[in-house]
């Protein structure tokens, strides 16, 4: 299972935080912690490492004392981290990791830490349809752009529905606004004297 999801930056920034187990302390200290342990490790060494000293951060859901382990990568200034039990594999996650990245690349032409800063809401859409609850649901890159692309429409299209002075205008059939002008082809039209009386 994964138990926690962290991006953070060169200097120890959180930039996304998810965890899928109860934390028993507070998620700074733990974010502190993490950030020390993968920060310290040269970079010629292995991307995973055992934890034991997470365990008394987080708390698995059955409680059976399971041994943490932190899979991590370094791309440019941010850090990806997971940290996962015994049953999964650290080689699959790694995979994962650039699942996970190549699914925020495409959603933002090349993500950077202003990305994760600004879009937060999208990187965690883009996280929730990849793993939910701890489990991994897609790994395949181009469904999860799909799927991301399609609840941006929907959200775009519900925006402007509900929203009759949006600039988007909706143009979906049987729209609440579809018989109303936006506010900027109102001013232009009076401007003009287009449908002027």
């Amino acid at each position: 299972m994964i138990h926690a999801v962290l991006i953070f930056n060169t200097s120890g920034v959180p930039r996304l935080i998810k965890f899928y187990s109860p934390i028993a302390h507070s998620a700074q200290t733990l974010v502190e912690k993490i950030f020390s342990l993968v920060s310290s490790r040269q970079p010629g060494l292995c991307n995973f490492l055992d934890a034991p000293e997470l365990e008394t951060f987080l708390k698995p859901k059955d409680g059976d004392g399971e041994k943490l382990r932190v899979v991590y990568r370094n791309y440019a200034t941010l850090y990806f981290v997971f940290v996962v039990d015994h049953a999964e594999s650290e080689l699959g996650i790694l995979d994962l990791i650039q699942v996970f990245v190549e699914s925020l690349d495409s959603a933002f032409e090349n993500v950077c830490e202003l990305d994760l800063v600004f879009h937060f809401d999208e990187a965690h859409h883009i996280l929730a349809e990849i793993i939910q609850g701890g489990l991994v649901l897609e790994t395949n890159v181009n469904e999860i752009d799909r799927a991301v692309q399609e609840a941006a429409r929907a959200r775009k299209e519900s925006y402007a529905s509900a929203n009759p002075l949006s600039l988007g205008g909706g143009g979906a059939v049987g729209s609440r606004s579809a018989g109303l002008q936006s506010p900027l082809g109102w001013l232009a039209g009076r401007l003009t004297g287009v449908g002027a009386r």
